[in-house]
């Protein structure tokens, strides 16, 4: 890959991918090994091939993507894969976990408020989505959206308007929405915890990311890629390497929580 800043990279091109899998001259197993690469990114599996390919396919889409996994399988490298593939770059990826915003100040985080909207409101803000304009805002644990959040979230999505709080004038903006979850959204639906409505306007696309026991033959480069992390965080003079045993117990664990 390409770098281009310290958290940004380009997709390798198609003629270069060509170059190197001719250049592979082996099994078509091994010309499939090789792949995209985005961000931080780390795996060659035919699991993650397949994000990789899905990842080129929605970048530049304006569809709304949902990337569903399990804690700890890589949803927001994801997400921010896709903005930077996408021609929008270089606009803003603006990052909410909806989970961690109390319930009471969750619409206001998403779409600002005016001056004396509520007390302590000493001056107007701007939400989130404003904070996105022409960018991606990415909405981690969006499940966890409360019904109110999610009548104004579906009504931006419709029309790509919203309103601050305490406002009555609607403000236009240019958004990508990519929403992430690791809960049972259909589920939520049918118990009437989550809208129908907004359930399909946020699943025009769906990736969805394989667990660590899904593809255990990532577990090498996984590894290479934490050691030399933290062999350049704690100075060490070497890159530490693992031995055939302790190799060998990473590939048979169960890892619950990837």
């Amino acid at each position: 890959c390409l770098r281009l800043q310290e958290d940004r990279t380009a997709p390798i091109s198609k003629t270069d991918l060509q170059d190197r899998t001719d250049a592979l001259n082996e099994t078509p197993s091994a010309r499939e090994a090789v792949s995209f690469h985005f961000g931080q990114i780390v795996g060659e599996s035919p699991r993650m091939q397949q994000v990789y390919r899905l990842i080129e396919d929605v970048a530049d889409s304006a569809a709304t993507v949902l990337i569903r996994g399990e804690h700890g399988t890589g949803k927001e490298l994801v997400a921010r894969a896709i903005h930077e593939t996408s021609r929008r770059r270089d606009r803003p990826f603006v990052a909410v976990n909806c989970a961690a915003i109390p319930l009471d100040l969750i619409e206001s985080e998403l779409f600002g408020y005016e001056k004396g909207a509520f007390t302590g409101a000493q001056a107007a803000k701007k939400g989130k989505v404003e904070e996105a304009r022409g960018g991606t805002l990415f909405l981690d644990e969006i499940g966890e959206l409360c019904p109110a959040a999610q009548a104004k979230l579906l009504r931006f999505l419709q029309g790509h308007t919203f309103m601050r709080l305490g406002s009555a004038q609607e403000i236009p903006v240019d958004v990508r929405v990519v929403a992430a979850t690791n809960k049972d959204l259909e589920r939520s639906v049918k118990e009437e915890t989550f809208r129908a409505d907004l359930y399909y306007r946020i699943k025009v696309v769906q990736i969805r990311l394989p667990s660590l026991r899904e593809r255990l033959e990532d577990i090498p480069s996984l590894s290479a890629h934490i050691l030399k992390r933290l062999a350049a965080e704690q100075e060490f003079p070497s890159h530490p390497v693992l031995t055939d045993g302790a190799m060998r117990r990473l590939r048979e664990a169960q890892w619950p929580g990837n």
